[in-house]
């Protein structure tokens, strides 16, 4: 983001033995643990891991599944053709038809109900989120660790993604401090929300004033209900839902111009969490999220993300390993200096000439939607 924004993975699971080799010659660090911005650790278990070599980029991934999943199936994430070899712990953590895209541009702080298609779904079954998560940072940020955060609550059923705007960079001010303390806050308000009724807005806005390190960031917080999803959107980072490979729904974008996003700012600077669009969204079991920062949406068309989607769905994979192939698709389209992009039809859109990707972080949090019935 220009005017705009993991090394830390915010969420509620920790897997210690998640690693074993990589196919590509990547190495697999076992990660260390998870510390917030006050270094509190995290005392339940996470999932995530860290992939480095030299040069290369660093990925921060992890894949969630609900304790209910792991108790009552044979659930068996597979994986990629990019990891040859992985293994996981269990979690016990308390915590083809054409594709098209339907946004909602309603004003802010609005509810908004989708009409979406829908089947029939027998009144005792029970919708989970089972999510995962990928993230690549800038190269030129890969020491800092970026400036991208984001969480997965499997528990409370919720996932949220920030991004630093890095401009601040130029100040001497970090701004993926801001977004990793606004996704950690996060997690903290979100354990103080009844079960099962987390209000993203609510939680949004607890956790922003609670955010006291300098910079800005967007946010987006999404949370499952029996009656669907909950989700508050601030900026440019966002989510797509997509059904049967369509896209049939994606948050709209909030700029207050060309390349200059909507975001959140210590203190009463910037915009507020009040100015989020807020949604309420009818679901289904094999309904996929997509939730991510503009690293994502900037350089991927909602049909190309719903290509991949479909294409892991048939393979089997797991939602991180669904994350991770978007992830290197965003940063494949994103060094391009001739593929048409989002981002490069929004800058001619606004008078500029501009060709190809935009190099930036890049955050993918999938999220499958099963039933009871599933697992």
């Amino acid at each position: 983001m220009a005017v705009s924004g993991s090394k830390v993975v915010f969420g509620d699971v920790y897997v210690d033995e998640l690693v074993s080799s990589c196919g590509n010659g990547f190495e697999f660090l076992k990660p260390k643990g998870v510390y917030f911005a006050d270094r509190s650790h995290i005392s339940c278990q996470k999932a995530g891991m860290v992939l480095r070599k030299q040069e290369q980029p660093l990925f921060v991934c992890g894949h969630y599944v609900s304790p209910t999943m792991l108790r009552n199936s044979k659930y068996n994430p597979p994986f990629g053709p990019r990891i040859k070899s992985i293994r996981t712990s269990p979690l016990p953590c308390s915590s083809s038809r054409a594709v098209h895209d339907v946004s909602f541009d309603g004003s802010s702080s609005d509810d908004q109900t989708t009409s979406l298609p829908q089947r029939a779904i027998p009144s005792e079954r029970t919708l989970t989120l089972v999510s995962g998560s990928c993230y690549l940072p800038h190269p030129a940020k890969v020491e800092k660790g970026g400036e991208d955060a984001h969480f997965i609550c499997a528990d409370e059923q919720a996932i949220g993604v920030a991004d630093g705007v890095g401009g601040w960079a130029e100040v001497g001010i970090d701004a993926g401090e801001f977004a990793r303390e606004l996704m950690s806050n996060s997690v903290k308000a979100i354990r103080d929300e009844p079960k099962g009724s987390v209000d993203p807005a609510r939680v949004l806005e607890k956790a922003h004033s609670s955010t006291k390190s300098q910079g800005s960031s967007t946010a987006c917080i999404i949370s499952l209900h029996k009656e669907g999803l909950h989700a508050i959107n601030l900026g440019d980072s966002g989510f797509i839902v997509v059904r049967d490979g369509s896209t049939v729904f994606h948050s709209p974008v909030q700029q207050h111009g060309f390349n200059f996003t909507y975001q959140l700012e210590s203190g009463n600077n910037g915009d507020l969490p009040s100015s989020g669009q807020v949604f309420r969204i009818p679901i289904l079991p094999g309904d996929v999220i997509v939730a991510g920062t503009d690293g994502l949406f900037d350089n991927l068309y909602n049909n190309e993300v719903a290509a991949v989607v479909v294409h892991a769905l048939r393979a089997g994979f797991s939602p991180e390993s669904t994350a991770k192939e978007i992830v290197a698709l965003a940063r494949e389209r994103a060094v391009d200096k001739n593929k048409q992009t989002p981002f490069a039809k929004a800058a001619q859109d606004a008078g500029y000439r501009y060709n190809g990707g935009k190099l930036d972080d890049i955050t993918v949090v999938v999220s499958f939607i099963t039933s009871s019935a599933d697992v």
